[in-house]
C-alpha cells in the first residue's frame, strides 16, 4: 500500500496467498495474544484469568467470474495480507477459514472470516 501520510481509513488491498481479491467493504483484522477475563468471587475481585485469542481477518469479498466460493471455504493453512490506507498491514500466517460462505448475488458478495494463531500489525 503506498504511504499516504494523512490518510487515516479507507481503501485496503487483499491478498491470500499471493492472490489479489477484490474487497467489496468491511474489512476488519484482530491482532492475536491474549483474552483476559476477569474473576471474581463472592468477597472481592480475585484477579484475572487469561486464555490464548487467535487473531482475525475478515472482509466480504466481491464475487466474480474466476472466484471458487469452494476453493476460498477449504483454505487451511494460509498466508492473509492486509494493506490498509494508513500505511499499516495487517499480515496473518497459517489462516483458516471459518464460518459459512454465503454469497448475496444480488450484491454480488460473499462475506469470509480466517482466524489462525498469528495476526500481526506491520
Amino acid at each position: 500500500m503506498a504511504d499516504q501520510t494523512n490518510a487515516l481509513a479507507g481503501i485496503v488491498s487483499l491478498t491470500i496467498d499471493g492472490i489479489t481479491y477484490l474487497v467489496a467493504g468491511d474489512a476488519k483484522y484482530q491482532v492475536s495474544g491474549r483474552k483476559r477475563e476477569t474473576a471474581t468471587g463472592q468477597d472481592s475481585v480475585h484477579g484475572f484469568t487469561e486464555q490464548p485469542r487467535p487473531g482475525k481477518i475478515s472482509m466480504t469479498l466481491r464475487d466474480r467470474a474466476g472466484l471458487s466460493i469452494a476453493a476460498v471455504a477449504a483454505i487451511t493453512n494460509s498466508t492473509i495480507v492486509l494493506g490498509l490506507a494508513n500505511g499499516k498491514t495487517a499480515v496473518g500466517r497459517n489462516m483458516w477459514n471459518v464460518g459459512d460462505q454465503e454469497v448475496d448475488t444480488k450484491e454480488g458478495t460473499v462475506e469470509i472470516e480466517f482466524e489462525g494463531k498469528s495476526v500481526v500489525e506491520a
